[in-house]
């Protein structure tokens, strides 16, 4: 059966006015945000040994800010998906303010986390923040799937790639297309916003230097198969050890505190703070010649499980990114490809293993890395999803059942 759709374009054209005005806000709230955790960073780094050690009390402090004022608000992503999947229909206002606070603290001290999950909330809040106002259907939902492109294009100035993870994030499998244009249209409005205040993006020419040998052919299927099982894992464990470290230490406070001593010693004695942060020390390194260690990966991969398992805030993607990256430099050695295109297309296929997602890595391997090279992004984040095991690291995120809605009908 061929079912007619009705386009209804008045909505569609005050659904994309709308995520301008959210593009514009969340794009200036990326901006202040970005360039505050990049000056937070180069505190640390440059006193690592009079900051790390104070990791547990710093904690503690984020604890005290969410019970004093919202306990709900600690919920981050949980938050943002079980709205956008109508489970809730509230997001606190004051997570804006907590959730940047605590990543900064969270990162001044140390904490192994990212920060992207923040912007993804902070866009998110705004944008149905504004759609409570509107007495338009779907509103919810539509909007919050703009502001989430927002929120994620205004921190990494990647407008596609945001509007295509954030329309296939909420239910793995599946494109929410009814709000393509709004989240396209807040998308990049909120990358020019937040790169005209001031915020860099990240990019780097990766010149296409593979062949199409059955050779090269096989080692990509061999690193995609490996970038997959690796974001799988690390979602897998996250996961697991967040469950763990709760029935251990059932008392946020105590948790956060006591993880936060053992973890701080961890960072200081290996390389004084390397494994401290974002992660974007070793994405650097990766595409810059300087050296990374074989084991660089498994290190972030572990220490930014335990932070985020502690209850410190930020994100996951920017270490995913990492832990691809400097992965890749290993897979290149190991078998013989072009370290940095390899580098790169770990950098895409991990952060898309490790979300669940198809699209989105593809697109932003596209472009930070260059579109020459959109084929073997296509090739290594395709196998990379396969291979994942159907995990993620929203464990909020609902998983498309195609046999449910399919009814044989043409």
């Amino acid at each position: 059966m061929i079912h007619r759709i009705y386009i209804n374009y008045k909505e569609i054209i005050m659904y994309t006015l709308i995520a301008v005005l959210i593009g514009i806000i969340v794009g200036a709230i990326d901006a202040v945000f970005g360039a505050t955790l990049l000056a937070i960073t180069d505190i640390r780094d440059n006193n690592v040994m009079k900051i790390v050690p104070f990791l547990p009390i710093a904690g503690v402090a984020i604890m005290l800010l969410y019970k004093r004022f919202s306990k709900e608000s600690i919920k981050g992503m949980t938050l943002v998906f079980q709205t956008g999947l109508g489970d809730n229909d509230r997001i606190p206002k004051s997570l804006i303010p907590l959730v940047m606070i605590s990543t900064w603290i969270t990162h001044l001290f140390g904490g192994s986390a990212g920060r992207e999950g923040v912007a993804v909330q902070l866009g998110a809040t705004v944008a149905h923040t504004i759609g409570r106002k509107m007495k338009m259907p779907n509103n919810s939902r539509v909007l919050l799937i703009a502001g989430m492109a927002a929120g994620f294009s205004g921190l990494f100035q990647t407008p596609l790639a945001a509007t295509f993870f954030a329309m296939e994030v909420l239910v793995a499998g599946s494109l929410q297309y009814d709000a393509l244009l709004p989240a396209l249209m807040a998308s990049f409005v909120a990358s020019y916003t937040s790169h005209f205040l001031g915020l860099e993006k990240f990019s780097v020419v990766v010149q296409d230097n593979l062949d199409f040998s059955p050779t090269m052919i096989l080692k990509l299927i061999v690193v995609g198969i490996a970038f997959g099982i690796t974001g799988g894992v690390f979602a897998h464990v996250l996961s697991v050890s967040k469950v763990f470290f709760a029935k251990i230490i059932n008392d946020p406070m105590k948790r956060i505190f006591a993880m936060g001593c053992v973890l701080s010693l961890i960072f200081l004695a290996l390389h004084l703070g390397r494994y401290c942060g974002l992660g974007t020390n070793l994405i650097s390194a990766s595409f810059s010649g300087r050296e990374i260690y074989i084991y660089d990966w498994i290190l972030k991969f572990l220490l930014t499980i335990l932070t985020l398992s502690a209850g410190f805030q930020g994100g996951e993607i920017t270490p995913l990114f990492a832990i691809g990256s400097s992965l890749g430099i290993v897979l290149a050695n190991l078998l013989g490809i072009p370290i940095e295109i390899t580098a790169a297309l770990g950098y895409a296929a991990v952060f898309g293993s490790g979300t669940n997602t198809l699209l989105a890595p593809i697109l932003i391997g596209a472009e930070v890395f260059g579109p020459q090279n959109i084929l073997y992004f296509a090739i290594v984040c395709s196998l990379a999803y396969v291979f994942n095991g159907n995990k993620t690291i929203y464990t909020a995120q609902k998983k498309f059942d195609y046999f449910s809605h399919y009814d044989g009908s043409m």
